[in-house]
């Protein structure tokens, strides 16, 4: 009798041991828990840096490092000389105008270069272009050029009409400021200040579709 339930103890030690045995590994076989995936980031526009003679219409580009899209352009032609200006909106829907030509040297043999401005508006509380030296809000501005000149306007030009003559007059001061009087023929003189913008500062986010 104590050899049997001597061996009854074992066999279900023996079962028991191998129940526990069997749970542990099927603990062990379940595979583990799946990591959800890391959100992927949105595409971010990268500038390219060309011509900024060729924008158009509808472009997306960068300025100092802010977006801009281009609403419209006046194509300008005076005297043999060429320039377009854009007008052109951030996201903050302000607007201002950004001019592209190119300048020649003074003096001979200077090699031509690309001047690109960006114009801020200012008041000019009636104000009209002086022949000589003017004064604007304090500053001293010198003549450089005046004359008129024809344009062509496409897209949302701030209000020009599609072709029309220009007059304007520019002016410089000491610190390299620009200062530059124009209107469409028949309106009124509106002025605005700009300095030239290091190369590489205007580039292209996106072409318009």
């Amino acid at each position: 009798m104590l050899g049997l339930s001597v061996a009854t103890v074992i066999l279900l030690l023996g079962a028991f041991l191998a129940t526990m045995r069997q749970g542990r590994d099927r603990r062990a076989a379940r595979p583990a828990p799946v990591q959800p995936a890391a959100p992927v980031p949105a595409p971010v526009a990268t500038p390219t840096f060309i011509d900024p003679r060729t924008f158009r219409v509808g472009d997306r580009i960068e300025v100092h490092g802010a977006p801009w899209r281009v609403l419209g352009a006046l194509h300008v032609s005076w005297q043999g000389q060429q320039w377009t200006e854009y007008f052109i909106e951030d996201s903050l829907r302000r607007y201002q105008w950004l001019s592209v030509e190119v300048r020649h040297g003074l003096a001979s043999g200077d090699a031509p270069h690309l001047e690109v401005l960006l114009w801020t508006e200012v008041p000019t509380q009636g104000m009209v272009p002086a022949k000589s030296m003017l004064i604007m809000e304090g500053v001293e501005f010198f003549p450089i050029e005046r004359g008129t000149a024809a344009f062509k306007a496409e897209g949302e030009a701030s209000g020009h009409p599609e072709r029309g003559l220009l007059d304007f007059a520019d002016y410089r001061a000491a610190d390299g400021r620009l200062l530059s009087f124009n209107r469409v023929q028949g309106s009124q003189w509106t002025a605005a200040y700009a300095h030239p913008l290091p190369p590489g500062s205007v580039s292209l986010l996106a072409r318009a579709s």
